[in-house]
């Protein structure tokens, strides 16, 4: 975002222009600290500071000179016209840029942006002959906006120092010889070699045996973990043992990290109720208080007897002042800001403040069972044929048919009846949602899924299947029942804590799953979930759902974000476990736990609940120092110091509080 962009958008009001122009230097700050990672990026930091500082400097040393010559050297020469040409000048470096940025707001229709209010009042001292204070308060009004510039740009930068942790370059194996190549110029398709101690700069398929990685800059979490050969290895991942291989499946731009980094930025213009009302309430608040200030200045003409024009517009100018919105319209969006980041930290993706805000007041948390609350790692227990089937023919059909299923039990029936047979032809292939596979082979149908399956088919068996405990997966062959096998799943480490944590905060849980309900029942009363159903259809779940939303309760619905997209559509936040294994999961849910733990779950929660606190921190401050200081303004005890105070000095320390969020310790 360039300064231009900020007054190139039509029909917009800019009430928080403020906000944008610091936003906008932030982001110039980052882009430079970006380009100068090679040992001199400090030195041009600094530089960069003093730049920002410079005309606070010469204004200030200016103020000093013509103070000590009218005070203290006091020459003949320097006379009333020569004082004000020195206080003028001090005035110009910090005085002009506020003033010019009034101008533009004006031209865009904003008359009662805090740019105007400052130039109002530091003319308006002018007027009556307060020059040095006019001077001081504009100084300390331009350095207060470097501070909460810097504050804001330290904030961006912690973020993006937390996730983007991609090397700028690359080794890349080219005619049988490591060539170290920037990664932005790295092709698909090519081989990069990983040294122990390095980060992949790159998502690519790992083309070594086996390799573990610390995976914490994408997950927050870093335990190490292993990869094997062809499976997917992601940008960031930092190579912990060996020399390994890998074949760039994505350019650098596109990497998994990439995207996160991209919904991270964006995730602040997502705003939260409370920060778009306090946008709103900044546009009425504004001009109301330059009403009342007219009004403080002439109205005790009428009441007052002896009435000094000079004495009641010096109050009415502090009014001004005071009356500026800056610690509400900057420290509000940097403490979702900040929450955003804090979420980052422990591997959870935020996509806007708005989610903050509705995460905090969840009352129910309904969740999957598989990949969820579970491994999503099944092994098939047990194997049970029909008589009259061919083993060996039945399970290598099922296998074919369900190597068109990405689900995790199509991976357990691969692993326990191996390699597909690639010559056995499959047509008509179809997955029916909440059911299972269907396919024909030589023009006879083969169906694997539930039992609910096979009935829909029509296909008859002597199974009682509310008996079998674990998950299982029937099927049928030639309009015949052909057998079944059972397959179990794992809870996930953490689950059980995760469920007792939302229940220190006072939020029910609910499983909804769309498997066997005796399955669903025993892992559920097994982690002290409150409620549970099994059996269900994608219809059911939404049903489900929307019965516990008419009981008045706020839901989040914490899935694979993919295959219960109308579920995480209805629910109040959409929680997505597995980003770092899905693209399309990033993309529907408004949360996502990057480390699939579910204890992030209660994390969340505890975030959005802290930022919510210290944004009402932020608003109380802002409001009840600026009254205290309005009504003594008012009444001629504050005078322009004070003023400062209340409208900088109470900004930096509402900036300060904002960031705190991102140095808590949410267990």
């Amino acid at each position: 975002m360039t300064h231009q962009h900020l007054y190139d958008q039509q029909g917009k009001q800019l009430c928080c222009l403020k906000e944008e122009k610091i936003l906008a230097l932030a982001e110039v700050h980052d882009k430079v600290g970006h380009h100068h990672e090679d040992g001199h990026s400090h030195e041009h930091t600094d530089s960069h500071y003093f730049k920002w500082f410079l005309p606070s400097i010469v204004s200030f040393s200016i103020l000093v000179f013509v103070l000590v010559l009218q005070h203290f050297w006091q020459p003949i020469w320097f006379s009333h016209p020569i004082q004000l040409l020195g206080y003028s000048l001090a005035f110009i470096p910090v005085g002009f840029p506020v003033i010019k940025d009034a101008w533009h707001s004006i031209k865009q229709g904003e008359w009662f942006s805090e740019f105007s209010l400052m130039s109002i009042a530091t003319l308006g001292a002018f007027f009556i002959g307060e020059y040095p204070e006019a001077v001081a308060v504009m100084l300390f009004y331009s350095i207060g906006e470097v501070f909460q510039t810097m504050a804001v740009s330290k904030a961006k930068g912690n973020i993006k120092a937390l996730l983007d942790q991609r090397p700028d370059y690359a080794t890349v194996i080219r005619n049988g010889v490591a060539v170290e190549v920037e990664a932005s110029h790295v092709q698909i398709g090519e081989l990069i070699q990983l040294k122990p101690g390095q980060k992949l700069a790159l998502d690519g398929i790992l083309v070594s045996d086996s390799v573990s990685f610390n995976t914490s800059s994408l997950t927050g979490e870093s335990q190490p973990d292993t990869k094997y050969c062809n499976e997917e290895v992601l940008a960031g991942m930092l190579n912990l043992n060996k020399v390994a291989l890998v074949r760039v499946n994505k350019l650098y731009e596109d990497s998994k990290l990439s995207k996160i980094l991209e919904l991270v930025q964006d995730a602040s213009q997502q705003k939260a109720p409370t920060e778009l009302f306090i946008r709103k309430f900044a546009k009425t608040y504004t001009p109301i208080v330059v009403i009342f200030a007219v009004i403080l200045c002439f109205f005790p003409y009428f009441i007052v007897r002896n009435y000094v024009f000079d004495e009641w517009l010096y109050r009415a100018l502090i009014f001004l002042v005071i009356s500026c919105p800056c610690a509400l319209v900057i420290s509000i969006p940097l403490g979702y800001f900040g929450g955003i980041g804090a979420a980052s930290r422990h591997g959870i993706l935020v996509k806007g403040g708005n989610f903050l805000d509705a995460i905090a007041k969840i009352k129910n948390v309904v969740m999957d069972k598989t990949g969820t609350m579970t491994e999503g790692v099944f092994k098939v227990q047990e194997v049970f044929l029909e008589r009259d089937i061919d083993e060996n023919t039945i399970l290598k059909y099922v296998n074919s048919l369900e190597s068109h299923s990405s689900h995790p039990i199509a991976t357990a029936i691969h692993e326990y009846i191996g390699a597909v047979d690639t010559s056995i032809q499959l047509t008509e292939i179809e997955e029916i949602p909440g059911f299972g596979l269907r396919a024909l082979i030589e023009n006879k149908e083969i169906l694997a899924g539930n039992f609910k399956l096979l009935d829909k088919f029509g296909i008859s068996n002597q199974i009682h299947s509310s008996e079998i405990i674990y998950t299982t997966i029937a099927f049928a062959f030639d309009g015949k029942f052909a057998g079944y096998m059972t397959i179990a799943d794992q809870i996930k480490e953490d689950a059980h804590s995760a469920i007792q944590k939302l229940h220190t905060l006072g939020v029910k849980t609910t499983m909804l799953s769309g498997d066997k309900t005796s399955v669903v029942k025993l892992v559920s009363e097994t982690l002290g979930i409150d409620n549970f159903y099994g059996d269900l259809l994608p219809d059911d779940k939404v049903q489900r759902v929307n019965e516990i939303k008419l009981s008045g309760e706020s839901v989040a619905f914490v899935g694979d974000g993919i295959n219960d997209a109308p579920v995480v559509a209805l629910s109040d936040v959409g929680i997505a476990m597995g980003g770092l294994g899905s693209d399309g999961t990033i993309e529907i849910a408004d949360i996502v736990i990057l480390d699939d733990k579910p204890s992030r779950i209660s994390t969340t929660i505890q975030i959005g609940k802290s930022t919510q606190r210290i944004v009402w921190q932020n608003i109380s401050l802002a409001f009840g120092v600026k009254l205290i200081v309005l009504i003594l303004g008012a009444g001629g005890i504050a005078t322009m110091w004070e003023a400062v105070f209340a409208d900088v000095g109470v900004a930096l320390l509402a900036i300060m509080n904002a960031i705190r969020i991102q140095r808590m310790n949410f267990g």
